[in-house]
């Protein structure tokens, strides 16, 4: 099952394939090793697009007071921070950075309803560089959970990121584990959480977006 924001580069891949395939068989014919060696070159570009547009199924257990992973890929940061643009205070920040190779599918860590949401377009910098998660291109969504705690994440672009794509805004409600974005290439999504969070993790751990649990909330 692939990403609906994958079809065109899909189609667009398969077509060049096709026609690149076509002008090796013209020029260096069936049988010669140049041209299988530039048929198999051009499969390896036809199933590493396949392989970044991939959308598995996930199950998601709800948790009320549970953050749910918002991306495939590995836990990078796990630190209290200031965060400016909202909170404007100290939060527990947690980053994922998504290598080309992980699911690029956002997906809701909290249930709740979305009181914030901006987009900035930036720069792009290596999306492991410390100030990636304020100079780059990004989206800054906050959505209050029902039990009132409020939970920050930003998707960031990165040096090969160039297209970030949201489907949620002010005032939507939104479910644990339910699709929210998706980064196309390399990238990273950052969470700020209240500071008394606990997180389920640790530096190095690889998570599994819609499923792995990152922090518990707990009420004050």
């Amino acid at each position: 099952m692939f990403h609906r924001e994958g079809y065109t580069i899909i189609a667009g891949t398969l077509a060049g394939y096709g026609l690149a395939a076509w002008a090796v068989y013209r020029w260096l014919g069936s049988a010669s090793w140049g041209a299988w060696l530039a048929y198999g070159l051009l499969l390896v570009i036809v199933a590493l697009v396949l392989q970044f547009f991939r959308n598995p199924s996930r199950h998601t257990v709800l948790q009320e007071d549970g953050v749910i992973a918002p991306a495939d890929g590995k836990v990078v940061i796990i630190e209290k921070v200031f965060e400016p643009e909202y909170f404007q205070g100290v939060r527990l920040q947690i980053s994922i950075f998504m290598s080309p190779f992980n699911v690029h599918v956002n997906r809701n860590p909290v249930s709740g309803e979305v009181t914030f949401f901006k987009y900035h377009p930036g720069d792009y910098l290596v999306a492991w560089h410390p100030k990636s998660s304020t100079l780059n291109e990004r989206t800054s969504v906050v959505v209050r959970t029902p039990q009132g705690h409020e939970v920050l994440f930003r998707q960031i672009a990165g040096a090969l990121a160039r297209r970030i794509r949201w489907y949620i805004g002010n005032g939507d409600k939104v479910r644990q584990g339910e699709e929210f974005g998706f980064i196309k290439f390399g990238s990273r999504v950052d969470l700020y959480l209240p500071l008394n969070a606990v997180p389920q993790i640790q530096i190095g751990q690889n998570v599994r977006g819609g499923e792995t649990c990152i922090a518990k909330l707990l009420n004050e």
